[in-house]
This record gives C-alpha cells, sequence and structure tokens, in this order.
C-alpha cells in the first residue's frame, strides 16, 4: 500500500474487486460502525468516513500511508476478517483520484447497477454518521459536500439515470419477466428496511396487490405491510408459508441464509410443479445458491439484477462518459480548492 504523502486516501472493495460470497465477509454490523470509529479514534485518526453497503466496504481517510493502515486495521475489526483477506479486495486509492471515485460513487457510475438511485443516500447517510462523531473535519466535510452537489447535477443533467434504476424496480422487472403482469401473483418480502421499503413501492406502483411482509420483528412487518394495503407476518409463520407464494424476495439483514438448501427442497416439492421465483437482494444471502440447480426453481441474486439493470447501458454510454468527463473537473476543482487549504501540502 504505497501512498506516499497524499491527504487523503480511499480504501475500497466493491463489486470490481469481490465476488459476491466475498462481498459477504465484508459486511458491516451496527457493531462493526461503532467498532471501526473506535479503533479509528484510538489511532489518532482526525477526519474517516465508513461506507459500508451491500457491494462496497470503503473508508475515506485524511493522512498520509499511516493513516491509510490505521484505516485498514478498523476495516479488519469493523467485518472481523483477517489482513490477508481483506488485501485480496482492499485498494488504495489516493488524492485526486480518491475525490474523482468518490463522485463517481455518488452519482451511481461507479455501481454495479450504473445509475442506481440507493447509493446518494447510502453515501449520505455514512457521512452523517461520521459527522455525528466528530469524526470529519475541513477536508472531508468539503469534498463530501461537493460529491453530494455533483452527484445531483449528474442525475440531472445527463440522462445516467435513465429509468430510474433501483433495485426494488429491476426485481419487480425480474418478476413480471417470469410471471408477467403481477396482479395475481402472490409476493413474499422478507425483511423491512430500507430495500425492503423501496421494493413494496416498486410491487405496488407495478399492479402487485397480493403482497406479504415479514420481519423478525413483526411490529415492523405491520407497519409496512400497513403502508402498502399488505398483509403482515412473523418470519417463523413466512417461512413455513413460503410455499404458498409464487416470488420471494430476500431483503433482509442476516448471518446465515433463511432458506437453507434442504429448505429449499422442500419448498420445490410443496410447489407440486408451480414454479417459484426467489429474488435475493441480501448480502450475505438471504438462500442458499444451491437453489439455481432445482427444477421449477429460479433464483436470481444482485448480479442477476446487474446484469438486467445494464443490458440497455449501450444506449447510456455517451450520458455515462459525459457525465465522468463532467465530475473529473468538478472533483479537480475540490481537489485543489481542499488541498490548498490542508496543512499537508501537495500530494
Amino acid at each position: 500500500m504505497s501512498t506516499p504523502g497524499s491527504t487523503l486516501i480511499a480504501l475500497s472493495a466493491t463489486h470490481r474487486t469481490a465476488g459476491l460470497d466475498d462481498r459477504a465477509t465484508l459486511s458491516v454490523s451496527p457493531a462493526g460502525v461503532e467498532s471501526f470509529y473506535t479503533v479509528a479514534r484510538e489511532s489518532g485518526l482526525s477526519e474517516v468516513v465508513l461506507l459500508a453497503t451491500c457491494n462496497r466496504l470503503e473508508a475515506y481517510v485524511v493522512g498520509d500511508e499511516a493513516a491509510a493502515l490505521h484505516a485498514r486495521t478498523a476495516l479488519m475489526r469493523a467485518t472481523g476478517v483477517e489482513a490477508e483477506v481483506l488485501d485480496q479486495h482492499l485498494k488504495p486509492i489516493p488524492g485526486l483520484q480518491a475525490v474523482e471515485h468518490l463522485f463517481s460513487v455518488v452519482a451511481g457510475l461507479d455501481s454495479q447497477m450504473v445509475g442506481e438511485v440507493e447509493i446518494a443516500g447510502q453515501v449520505k447517510d455514512a457521512y452523517a454518521e461520521a459527522l455525528a462523531r466528530g469524526m470529519t473535519g475541513s477536508i472531508l466535510n468539503r469534498v463530501f459536500q461537493r460529491a453530494f452537489q455533483a452527484g445531483a447535477w449528474a442525475r440531472t443533467n445527463t440522462g445516467i439515470s435513465h429509468g430510474q434504476v433501483s433495485i426494488g424496480n429491476v426485481a419487480v422487472e425480474l418478476a413480471e419477466r417470469v410471471f408477467g403482469a403481477l396482479q395475481e401473483t402472490r409476493v413474499l418480502v422478507l425483511g423491512t428496511g430500507e430495500v425492503g421499503h423501496r421494493v413494496l413501492q416498486a410491487l405496488v406502483s407495478r399492479g402487485a396487490n397480493q403482497v406479504s411482509v415479514a420481519s423478525r420483528t413483526f411490529e415492523n412487518a405491520r407497519k409496512l405491510a400497513e403502508e402498502f394495503a399488505g398483509s403482515s407476518l412473523s418470519l417463523v409463520d413466512a417461512l413455513r408459508q413460503a410455499h404458498t407464494h409464487d416470488v420471494i424476495i430476500g431483503c433482509a439483514t442476516v448471518d446465515r441464509a433463511l432458506i437453507d438448501h434442504a429448505s429449499l427442497q422442500e419448498l420445490v416439492a410443496r410447489r407440486r410443479g408451480q414454479p417459484v421465483l426467489l429474488i435475493d437482494l441480501g448480502v450475505p444471502r438471504n438462500f442458499e445458491a444451491q437453489g439455481r440447480q432445482m427444477n421449477g426453481l429460479y433464483l436470481c441474486d444482485l448480479d442477476d439484477l446487474a446484469q438486467v439493470a445494464n443490458a440497455n447501458l449501450k444506449a447510456r454510454l455517451a450520458e455515462v462518459e459525459r457525465a465522468r468527463v463532467a465530475l473529473a473537473e468538478k472533483a479537480a476543482r475540490t481537489w485543489g480548492a481542499a488541498n490548498h487549504r490542508s496543512p499537508f501540502g501537495t500530494p
């Protein structure tokens, strides 16, 4: 990790450097977030932001190579993985390149589904978390605030988000490919977080009216179901009744699969020849991947969704390139201003 003299370094592990199951090992729980910032503070880091999503583990840190190594240690503590595992996937990005990278992330250009809308909100939440903990300063405040402005500009002034690419919309498109119109399709959504909310919103907007929501906390399922005129189930009841649904969408935060190989076999048997579609939006997985080999069961994960979302990417490549050029110019101006104010000097 050679980045001498840098005033800003991004440490990045994404779908570009890690497969789906590898990304699962790099997932961060709420306790992991706490551990990250505890280690960062104890190491003397004054400016650092952790960004952890399904497809992305990143730390943006102000300092030199030693600061980057401290951030790497904090990432190890947050994820619980050893250095040799983390280093297989972690890429250091220094200085101006780190600013350009962040701008591309916020705009959705670096996403697995190019142009997706969720990432901007996730970056804002990550920045707000660091800000609330007092772990940002003049450099990261300027860089992140300019990144939000640049991302909004790119979405408004280019066609990168044409069609409103989102996990929820693409998941529903997959369901429509298998079952056609969704009015008569029974759908079960496992999970009530932000992704679950977006999935429910997309389902209802496309005509689905037989939707059930399940969560470990029944009250969360009840509230989300009521918002979209659906029904609610406890997670235990939902898994028992899984075979009564045509589409099962998993977006719960899990340590291990909610539906394992044996349960998938039972699900197929109880469907009595009727097809069932499982859409796994979880990292780690909600459904064991062996289900792909079962007749009558269609299992899709985030990699499959990305292929669907990017199928028409060629039509938007010119817009993507135009956005990249504009964002690079904005990043250069931001970096020049931030670096001029920095006590570290020019990298």
